[in-house]
């Protein structure tokens, strides 16, 4: 059972199921609560039912909530394993950039087309609407003419005209046409047979409008003109019935007439456009949009709505049939609506509620009468429009497959790119992605590549860095095994050195050999370039200097066997046996030496001094390194510059002897170039300040002096590297 659960858990962790973030588990946890208290519902409505009853909307919540975050938390699992290779991400981005715009502007377009023909079927209907009342004002005016003119003649008012027109046009013959001469009617109102007409009192000049007369809907119009000193007025009528709205639904579709159930607000809104009374305006209903009780309708400066909840919608007559579809697109029209003004003949003022036809009809019919004056360049029209669909699509497809050529080509790249970083990862360098192309990816794969090179190159070069470094490392140790670690220091003086490379070994030199129990030599020497060469250089003087000065060896016996190479020139050979050593003798040894086993370019400066500790008196040669300064208690200097030249530059050199009393207190103090030549931006730090740092500090034990000079080179230095080794030599007669 262990082992079950362990593996499914596995399982669910490697297929990212496994809930670990506080997301997950926070869902789970709801939806455990959720679980738990639907159970404890429903135990509970076979025990108390009313308890029960109180738990359903919070088993609701917690299961909403739990829902939620699971689909947040199932989003972020499909976005990682289906948009984590880059060519889902690419059709995905193909998908939102070129397909949902296509799919977002067929839809607009279909949509545009469809409002647009809903507008039209509107304008259809309210057109041949106000074709009808201009029709039926030219007659009126004409009627009116006549009459006028019997009037003022003195004939009889009969209108002629009227009669052949009724024999001509049938629809002329349910159309009622009555006059007044003031507030006379005149005798053609006793001509048709039907309600007789009232006067319109309202009327001064023209009228034409939708009217409600009692409980039903006509076309009215009006003709007012003066005529002597009283005004004969003119009404022609005509019902506005299904036989009506039928010739309109001809070859339209089917109308529906709803005689009531849209009332007009009292508040215009400002943002409406004005249009007059009789102008001919027609209403539009807003689909969707809603107002408290029913749906909000716009006619000109008015805003009207629909009071579903007080009086509702009923239809008055049906007309007409919806047409047959001509094709899969054919679909029928849906809020078509046209809000028809009325106008009570009685007062002349607009109704609060208007007339609504709600019309039912296919884009085909519509566009037929749109294209019914064009003919056969309908057909022209269409087979342009054919085509420029067919070359769009052509197109899309060709983008298409560029576009999956492309992608294919940009995954099949990252892929190589990610399979070449597991070798690196891996430690193989030497691995190389195939180059078959000529575009940036490719020059991408050459980069790769030349970045592979480097890197293997860069790490054999590493590897033999370490290699010299570890050397370098070995050579310091040695090195710093050769100088001196126990000073065997005289009765009578106190010495101390100090030298500190500027890379990883040093090139200068410094010791204090015991020659016997009172003398001790001191040597401070600085070898030429840096490095390991010169500090090989400066291992071979160490171990000359030792080997020539070592006690129990006052005397050069065989110097020979200290020479450089067999052959050499007579000085070793005519050396003389048993002379006592002294610093001008042992630097020309040196000297020879260092010439004979060294390249030309190779040479060391040397000071070398023995001093005796019974008579206070140090002898020395100075082989071309910086003069040595003794300073004493009052601040006195001697330099101590006899001597030669560098050591191991020229041949057959001989190097004078100087001697000097040290009085007690008094410091030798030797340096190398590596403290007097640092710069910054005053200059030098220089042999006079160095003078004075040890001169001020002279009571000091010598090895604060040193500190105290070394100190003072590292802020003459400042962030700069070292440029190069720093040694002091420092000794003090007591």
């Amino acid at each position: 059972m262990q082992w079950s659960y362990l593996e499914l858990r596995r399982r669910l962790v490697e297929a990212e199921l496994w809930p670990e973030g506080r997301m997950a588990r926070l869902a789970c946890y709801l939806a455990g609560l959720a679980a738990a208290l639907f159970a404890l519902r429903k135990l509970l409505g076979l025990i108390a039912p009313s308890w029960g009853e109180h738990l359903g909307g919070w088993v609701e919540y917690l299961a909403f909530i739990s829902i939620v975050l699971f689909s947040i938390l199932a989003f972020q699992w499909l976005k990682r394993r289906i948009l984590w290779r880059l060519r889902n991400r690419l059709i995905v981005t193909y998908v939102f950039i070129g397909v949902i715009p296509a799919v977002l502007l067929v839809a607009m377009a279909m949509i545009t087309l469809y409002g647009l023909a809903g507008q039209f079927a509107v304008f259809v209907v309210t057109s041949e609407i106000h074709s009808q009342l201009r029709s039926m004002d030219a007659v009126n005016a004409a009627v009116s003419s006549e009459l006028a003119a019997r009037l003022e003649r003195g004939d009889r008012p009969l209108a002629e005209s009227l009669a052949g027109l009724r024999k001509r046009d049938p629809a002329w013959g349910r159309r009622q046409v009555c006059a007044w001469y003031g507030d006379k009617a005149l005798p053609m109102c006793n001509d048709f047979k039907g309600p007789a007409l009232s006067p319109p009192g309202f009327v001064k000049d023209r009228f034409q409008e939708i009217v409600r007369d009692g409980d039903a809907l006509d076309l009215r119009v009006v003709t007012s003109i003066p005529v002597g000193s009283n005004r004969l007025t003119v009404v022609t009528s005509e019902p506005f019935d299904k036989e009506l709205v039928g010739k309109i639904a001809a070859d339209l579709g089917e109308i529906t007439l709803f005689a009531g159930g849209i009332t007009v607000q009292n508040t215009p809104p400002a943002e409406q456009r004005s249009v007059q009374p009789g102008s001919g305006s027609h209403a539009s209903i807003a689909p969707g949009a809603e107002s408290k009780g029913g749906t909000v309708v716009t006619s000109g400066d008015r805003s009207m709505s629909i009071r579903t909840d007080q009086n509702p919608l009923q239809a008055t007559f049906i007309v007409g049939a919806l047409p047959g579809p001509t094709g899969s697109f054919d679909l029928e029209i849906p809020f078509v609506f046209a809000a028809l003004p009325v106008t009570d003949w009685k007062t002349g003022n607009p109704e609060r509620e208007l007339a609504v036809m709600h019309v039912r009809t296919r884009p085909s019919v519509l566009y037929g009468h749109l294209f019914a004056a064009l003919g056969e360049y309908v057909r022209v029209v269409a087979y342009i429009l054919v085509g420029v669909g067919i070359f769009f699509a052509v197109i899309e497809l060709i983008a298409l497959i560029i576009g999956t050529r492309m992608t294919r080509t940009v995954t099949a790249a990252v892929a190589q790119l990610h399979e070449a970083t597991r070798h690196i990862d891996r430690g193989d360098f030497s691995h190389r992605i195939p180059v078959k192309s000529s575009d940036q990816l490719a020059d991408l794969a050459l980069s790769f590549n030349s970045m592979t090179a480097s890197i293997e190159k860069l790490i054999q070069e590493q590897k033999e860095k370490q290699r010299l470094e570890n050397e370098l490392v070995i050579a310091q140790e040695v090195q710093a095994q050769l100088f001196p670690r126990q000073i065997s220091e005289l009765e009578s003086l106190e010495v101390h050195g100090f030298c500190r490379p500027a890379r990883t070994v040093s090139g200068d030199y410094y010791d204090f050999v015991a020659a016997s129990s009172h003398k001790l030599i001191l040597a401070v020497g600085d070898i030429s370039g840096k490095g390991i060469s010169a500090a090989l250089l400066m291992a071979t003087i160490h171990s000359a200097v030792r080997a020539y000065s070592m006690e129990g060896m006052p005397q050069l016996r065989e110097p020979v066997a200290v020479g450089a190479v067999a052959g050499s020139s007579g000085m070793m050979a005519a050396w003389p046996q048993g002379v006592e050593v002294s610093p001008g003798a042992l630097l020309s040894l040196l000297n020879h030496q260092l010439y004979e086993s060294t390249p030309p370019e190779k040479y060391a400066t040397l000071f070398l001094g023995i001093y005796d500790g019974r008579t206070h008196h140090l002898t020395y040669s100075n082989g071309g390194h910086l003069p040595p300064i003794l300073i004493g208690q009052d601040g006195a200097l001697r330099r101590l510059e006899a001597g030669g030249t560098v050591v191991g530059l020229f041949d057959n050199i001989t190097y004078d002897e100087g001697a000097v009393e040290m009085h007690p207190g008094e410091i030798f103090l030797a340096y190398s170039d590596g403290v007097t030549e640092p710069e910054n931006e005053f200059g030098e730090f220089g042999e006079e300040r160095l003078i004075d740092l040890v001169r001020d500090n002279r009571r000091l034990p010598l090895a604060q002096i040193s500190q105290v000079v070394t100190m003072a080179v590292d802020d003459w230095i400042g962030d700069k590297e070292q440029p190069d080794d720093v040694t002091l030599v420092l000794a003090r007669a007591r």
